[in-house]
């Protein structure tokens, strides 16, 4: 019974070496239609890069309305449509509408803008950031002030600089210059 067993290993391990052989040979001999074929299969793997950049990308999500208006009074369009990287915590509209009464509409007038340009980029990070690079600690702001990120077991949170604390809506929304995250809650900085 072993040597049965041991015969029947054997002609197993043969068969194995020879359809490797066969393989390795065929593969020598058509190697140009093979790397066309490894090309073109790592390409079709490959996430598809975006292309749209962060203000296009926050104009076609209705959620971010709200956001693309104050970017727009802001003066800070041509900001974020450039080469980036940015990384962008996004306020939803519900979270705009959360501030106390009449704080939107006053920021949006223009003689805020410099006030509103201050908080908007208290929401915004050099670099391209995706959520599972987060970590625990002070976050400095293209504002020039931090923010906290907060860890709890795989949950992350942010406090802005007035104590608010801001859940996190959806991550990894990518874009041609950076990424997006959207938050529910409008960070203030620690000066407004």
């Amino acid at each position: 019974m072993f040597r049965a067993r041991k015969a029947t290993l054997a002609a197993a391990v043969v068969l194995s070496v020879g359809v490797l052989l066969s393989a390795c040979s065929s593969s020598s001999s058509s190697s140009s239609s093979t790397s066309t074929t490894s090309s073109s299969t790592s390409t079709t793997a490959a996430p598809a890069k975006a292309t749209e950049n962060i203000v296009q990308l926050a104009a076609g999500d209705p959620q971010l309305s709200t956001l693309v208006a104050a970017v727009k009074a802001a003066g800070l369009v041509s900001t974020l449509e450039g080469p980036g990287p940015f990384t962008v915590f996004a306020p939803t509209n519900a979270a705009f509408a959360a501030l106390p009464a009449g704080t939107l509409t006053t920021l949006l007038e223009p003689a805020n803008k410099a006030e509103l340009a201050g908080i908007l980029t208290y929401h915004v990070v050099p670099g391209d950031i995706q959520a599972s690079e987060l970590m625990a600690g002070p976050v400095k702001t293209v504002n020039g002030a931090s923010f906290t990120v907060n860890q709890s077991g795989s949950t992350f949170t942010i406090t802005d600089g007035k104590g608010g604390t801001a859940h996190f809506v959806t991550t990894d929304i990518e874009a041609s210059n950076g990424v997006v995250h959207v938050i529910d809650a409008v960070l203030l900085p620690p000066s407004s």
